[in-house]
């Protein structure tokens, strides 16, 4: 029974997003913001998205209505001095609760396409809004970082603008985040309006801002859905996780060869999240939304709010690369509201609300504090010994390939608990492999130190997440669709912030 629940789960929330695919395209062709008013686009996509919640969850769904409906008003009573910290703790509090609930009270282990999956990602809006709100409206503007700056909110938004944001039809179901100024400028219709700026800060020209077509980043999107849906419903199936703990596989199997069933079944384990995020991205540049700009060839991106980059990801070569293209939008986040603002131990704490967010089966806790060790582990290994090998070409070649090898095996020994839930099944995994990547991992931090650098902003680089500096740097180098949300905020200055970010 609880298979037939499971599989009949699953079957509804690709209907529904199947459904927010082709409400999406209706949305861009007959809503579009040149025909509709923003009211009514902010209308139309908060009804969709609580029908779809509503059918694909039933009054499970009334808890994004109440999340949100309680962190909105604590925005307002509280002011702009302290309401990121109480939207903070009720957001991510009311989210651990439902999930203490859905887990330890109803079904243990039925954790696809539950109830806590879209409030995940509306806890991520509640936190981050109420963060930017804080910037732009109470702390000084030169004590900003360039990014906070150009992501600072500078007015309060309406009850229909913040329940739009939040449960929009889009990214109700499976996200991904995006910045409220982002979703505001797309509803408004101004993605397109935003010149490119030229490295001497002049506006440009060259290219024509007209109405760009999402049609081929969505075709080539669901192209990319479809194969790992395939992959997911032929191969993954073969590969359980779970063999990796099987008393007779474990007693007979050679070390190679557990090696490397332990990477086939963790790589057959991510279709699925390919499948689900790429979809969830697609209906989004279905609606107009996911605009990036321009590259320097004038192509179009769509890759605003993108979660993932598969091929970067299947060809890492650290542990730095796979995490800065696996959950993007997760990432910047727990940058912006944890990592850049914690006050002591930022990566430490970067992981622990990582796992919190995540849920409570304790194998995200084992897998995250894992990752703390892995995390610092190689990025010691990096500081100290790459250099050596990127000389030759050819030394650089093995390099890579022994890097691609260690890391692909990293990442699976790491997220094996993460997989399994349960502590019993992670430890008796970790167990037979005799913890020897968590040994490895202290051995080198005790060989190879952490290089200590500067005081100041230079040690706060230094100790940054590995896949936050790189990846923010990225968003702000080419995103061109930010846009005031105050009328007092001038043209030229919302320039000025942008040119200042591609300048980093």
């Amino acid at each position: 029974m609880p298979r037939m629940l499971l599989v009949f789960l699953a079957v509804n929330f690709v209907v529904c997003q199947l459904f927010a695919l082709l409400a999406a395209i209706w949305f861009r062709t007959y809503l579009h913001s040149s025909k509709t008013s923003p009211f009514i686009r902010h209308v139309v996509a908060t009804l969709l998205g609580l029908y779809l919640a509503l059918f694909c969850f039933g009054w499970y769904a009334l808890h994004f209505v109440i999340q949100s409906g309680i962190s909105y008003y604590l925005m307002i009573i509280i002011g702009v001095e302290n309401m990121h910290k109480y939207c903070f703790v009720f957001a991510l509090g009311y989210l651990t609760v439902c999930q203490i609930t859905r887990v330890y009270i109803f079904d243990y282990g039925q954790y696809s396409a539950d109830f806590s999956g879209p409030m995940m990602i509306i806890t991520q809006k509640i936190t981050s809004l109420a963060f930017e709100i804080h910037d732009g409206m109470f702390r000084k503007n030169e004590d900003l970082t360039p990014s906070q700056r150009c992501l600072a909110v500078r007015r309060m938004p309406s009850l229909l603008e913040y329940l739009s944001y939040n449960c929009n039809f889009m990214g109700i179901l499976a996200g991904p985040l995006c910045s409220y100024k982002d979703y505001i400028t797309f509803i408004e219709g101004r993605s397109y309006q935003l010149q490119q700026s030229e490295a001497n800060g002049k506006e440009d020209t060259k290219y024509e801002q007209t109405d760009p077509s999402p049609n081929i980043a969505v075709a080539q999107k669901l192209l990319i859905c479809g194969l790992s849906l395939l992959f997911h419903m032929t191969i993954t199936k073969t590969l359980p996780v779970e063999y990796n703990i099987d008393e007779n596989f474990r007693a007979t199997a050679s070390w190679p060869v557990r090696v490397f069933y332990l990477y086939l079944s963790l790589m057959a384990a991510r279709p699925k999240y390919y499948f689900a995020w790429t979809l969830a991205d697609a209906i989004n540049n279905a609606a107009g939304f996911g605009f990036r700009g321009y590259d320097k060839n004038g192509v179009t991106r769509w890759d605003l709010i993108s979660n993932l980059r598969i091929q970067q990801i299947e060809s890492s070569t650290s542990f730095k690369m796979f995490l800065d293209n696996w959950n993007i939008q997760t990432a910047l986040w727990l940058k912006r509201v944890c990592y850049e603002r914690a006050t002591f131990s930022p990566t430490i704490q970067t992981f622990i609300l990582s796992a919190i967010w995540h849920g409570v089966y304790p194998g995200y806790y084992l897998t995250f504090l894992t990752g703390v060790l892995m995390t610092l582990a190689a990025r010691a290994i990096r500081n100290n010994i790459r250099h050596y090998f990127v000389e030759s070409p050819a030394v650089k070649l093995c390099y890579d390939i022994i890097t691609w090898m260690t890391t692909q095996v990293a990442i699976s020994y790491t997220v094996v608990p993460f997989v399994l839930l349960s502590v019993k099944p992670s430890f008796t995994f970790y167990s037979s492999c005799y913890f020897c990547l968590h040994i490895a991992s202290i051995l080198v931090l005790l060989v190879f130190p952490l290089k200590r650098t500067q005081k100041g902003n230079k040690q706060h680089e230094s100790i940054q997440p590995v896949w936050s500096k790189k990846l923010e740097e990225e968003n702000l180098l080419q995103k061109n669709s930010y846009s005031t949300t105050n009328n007092s905020f001038s043209q030229k200055e919302e320039i000025t912030c942008r040119y200042q970010a591609l300048k980093q």
